[in-house]
């Protein structure tokens, strides 16, 4: 079960506070980076709930963000629904999605669960590829953001939509919270250290499984409506595989299964994107290069290692505690 530690909760509150003070002094560039490190931190945090939590590590999860985003256009744009209620059933036409696709790749583990989810996410991008309704490889544009005008924000404003997007993601890590330490999540927790004992325990696996993956599709949908509503333009390629290889890599390079990691991940991944691109244009290279680093390291990602040497650190202090306290217990005897 997922549960906060000291240096959990400092993490967040460093991340919080950089957030907070970055959003209120950058300019518009700084802005838009922001806004793409938030929104990239949702939906990692949909994946990390069912690969780090659940062992079912999903290829699929930029398709789900991608069948949200183009939800939200069709929804909005085409059908005219405004857009609170347009975001809404985008939000819930991936859950359903999600949930369909988990339910199917309940029984399979391994590879085949990982090649099941990228077989479905690529299923998804030929057909909005080649559907003229969803303008082929053209794509969407004209895209409307939520119109918050009664409550005094402008989400056309990029200050305050970076401020949205980072409320956005405050409610859904502590949804993925609640979640995770919900009956639903410890039942997760359950069947990924030892299904078979949880089956004869009598519980549905394959029902939990889909039901996880059914909300982890609502948070990926809802960083698809944000990408739609941060671009103002949607491609096919937000469904591509290659989208969800990055949210893969980002989880792995922060920290699998342990939340705060994904968030450190997607705001170390996004800068050296931005910084190496500058320099050279096989950025990728230097990221690969980071990443096999961190795998080689056996350590679990850059949050990882930091979890590992503070608990090396705690336990040195707990046994020269204990050794000095011995060595009192003696000299007194004596």
């Amino acid at each position: 079960m997922f549960r906060h530690t000291p240096l959990r909760y400092a993490t967040l509150v460093l991340l919080a506070s950089v957030a907070l003070f970055r959003v209120f002094t950058a300019e518009y560039f700084g802005l838009e980076i922001l806004t793409e490190i938030f929104i990239l931190a949702v939906l990692v945090l949909a994946l990390d709930m069912v690969a780090g939590f659940g062992g079912m590590v999903s290829l699929c999860h930029g398709a789900l963000m991608g069948v949200g985003a183009y939800a939200y256009v069709m929804l909005s744009t085409i059908a005219g629904i405004a857009p609170p209620v347009a975001m809404a059933g985008a939000i819930a036409i991936t859950g359903v999605a999600a949930w369909v696709i988990g339910a199917i790749c309940a029984r399979s583990h391994g590879i085949y669960f990982i090649m099941a989810t990228l077989a479905f996410g690529q299923m998804a991008y030929s057909y909005v590829f080649e559907a003229p309704i969803f303008g082929g490889d053209d794509g969407l544009g004209g895209i409307s953001r939520l119109d918050l005008s009664f409550v005094g924000i402008d989400l056309s404003d990029s200050r305050s939509f970076a401020f949205f997007c980072l409320a956005i993601l405050a409610a859904v890590y502590g949804a993925a919270v609640l979640i995770l330490r919900s009956g639903l999540g410890r039942s997760l927790s359950g069947v990924m250290h030892n299904e078979q004992r949880m089956r004869a325990l009598g519980l549905t696996v394959w029902r939990v499984k889909a039901d996880v993956f059914g909300l982890s599709g609502m948070i990926a949908g809802l960083a698809g409506v944000l990408a739609a509503q941060h671009i103002m333009y949607i491609s096919p390629g937000l469904l591509s595989w290659t989208v969800s290889g990055e949210a893969l890599v980002v989880v792995i390079l922060g920290g699998v299964g342990t939340l705060i990691g994904p968030l450190v991940g997607a705001v170390a991944f996004v800068m050296l994107k931005h910084e190496l691109s500058a320099v050279t244009t096989y950025w990728h290279l230097v990221v690969g290069c980071i990443l096999i680093a961190v795998v080689m390291s056996r350590a679990n990602g850059i949050f990882g290692w930091l979890e590992d040497r503070w608990g090396a650190r705690i336990d040195r202090r707990a046994a020269d505690a204990t050794r000095n306290q011995k060595t009192e217990e003696v000299a007194s005897d004596a």
